[in-house]
């Protein structure tokens, strides 16, 4: 039986619903925040996070973005993770970290696509990322061991792209904004109350009992947000969608490391070292799931997934899969892109949601902005303001080209 913590407090300035990247970043942000000097209370059903979308992540990060704000992001998600010490008040015990840089490898096998590569490489230019375009010839030159045969074009970069360590900077978020005094605890809100008129929270009721008096109330609940803003009336366009992963070892591993292929069918894999890669692809029909929904389609793999690597790099024809997860995106049906900021009408209540498989990168920008904005008023550092909820209701969707 799950023992529910009470929190030591009856109100907090701030109550973070999720306790998982997004969270942790956010009440990190905020107690880095030299002008906040408020409670910050984050509630999360499972500290182990054995479900949670964090820990089922790729662990990388891409500058290949079609929207500048979102190559911007993960520039400062870069800057973030190679300087985690300086970070973190120079705490000589925090880790020196990189960024394992081999780069995202976008395949273009038509003309139509091979355009858009151009154009988001101009956007990602101008933005000071090192993306370079690739003809097939030079593609096989670099890496040999790709079959090209129906390639139009690639993209890559490899200047802060690639694999980082998501998992030691989630730790220091947590440990750090602890010993800090944000409270930690294990429960989970089960009723949101608001005033009279409906336009703030007032407070939250936990499954403990404990009803909890708040200032601000974030919705970081990752796939289940739909779940957390229902209890305050509300709704947001987030649902889970399953994704499934493979690390698996080649008989002849590649003599150079393999970036991160986007093939032109949507199968994507990364070097994982030590002669294992890890690969990931989605169910060709991509419905939203049950929140407990972790089964594997081990068909999948066999029909679909291993013929496509054997194809685009001939020395997968023999490979032996040595573990295999789902995981599930936190699926933003509105746009793919992150959904923050404050609710259009119930002024208190924050979104930190829809991240649709990109939101290990952008937690840092992210997590900052969110305490930016409940601080200050305002973004102080990157204007993320595109990505408020109130583009929602306003239908003014972000047109994101290069969603994984």
């Amino acid at each position: 039986m799950t023992k529910h913590q009470s929190p030591q407090k009856t109100r907090y300035d701030v109550i973070i619903v999720g306790g998982a990247i997004m969270g942790s970043s956010a009440a990190w942000f905020l107690s880095d925040d030299p002008d906040f000097d408020g409670s910050v209370l984050v509630v999360e059903k499972d500290p182990s996070y054995e479900f949670a979308s964090t820990t089922h992540t790729n662990s990388c990060m891409r500058q290949q973005f079609s929207e500048e704000l979102n190559v911007r992001i993960s520039q400062f998600a870069a800057d973030f993770v190679t300087n985690l010490p300086r970070y973190m008040g120079n705490d000589d015990r925090v880790p020196d970290l990189k960024v394992h840089n081999f780069g995202y490898m976008y395949l273009a096998d038509n003309n139509g696509f091979a355009d858009v590569l151009r154009a988001n490489q101009a956007t990602q230019v101008a933005a000071g990322a090192g993306t370079q375009l690739m003809t097939p010839d030079q593609i096989k030159a670099a890496y040999p061991f790709y079959n090209v045969d129906d390639i139009v074009l690639g993209s890559i970069n490899t200047v802060n792209e690639g694999f980082w360590d998501g998992s030691a900077v989630f730790d220091w978020w947590r440990r750090s904004a602890r010993e800090r005094g944000v409270e930690y605890i294990q429960n989970e809100v089960v009723a949101i109350t608001k005033n009279p008129a409906g336009t703030r929270v007032e407070s939250v009721t936990l499954k403990s009992g404990d009803v909890i008096a708040c200032g601000t109330v974030l919705n970081a609940s990752g796939p289940r947000a739909i779940e957390t803003a229902k209890m305050a009336g509300l709704t947001i366009p987030v649902e889970p969608r399953k994704r499934f992963s493979w690390v698996f070892s080649a008989e002849q591993p590649l003599d150079r490391d393999l970036p991160l292929t986007i093939d032109p069918s949507g199968v994507h894999v990364r070097e994982n070292g030590g002669g294992t890669y890890q690969c990931g692809a989605h169910s060709e029909i991509d419905p939203a799931v049950a929140y407990d929904d972790f089964q594997i389609d081990h068909a999948m793999w066999q029909d679909h997934v291993w013929p496509i690597l054997a194809t685009r790099i001939p020395q997968f024809e023999a490979i032996k899969v040595q573990s295999e997860w789902a995981g599930h995106y936190a699926y933003n049906t509105f746009d793919q892109n992150a959904i923050m900021g404050p609710h259009t009408e119930v002024e208190n209540f924050y979104f930190l949601n829809g991240f649709s498989g990109h939101g290990l990168q952008q937690s840092p920008a992210m997590g900052r902005g969110t305490a930016e904005l409940m601080v200050h008023g305002a973004y102080k550092t990157l204007d993320l303001s595109p990505f408020n909820f109130d583009r929602i209701a306003a239908n003014r969707p972000i047109i994101e080209k290069a969603i994984i």
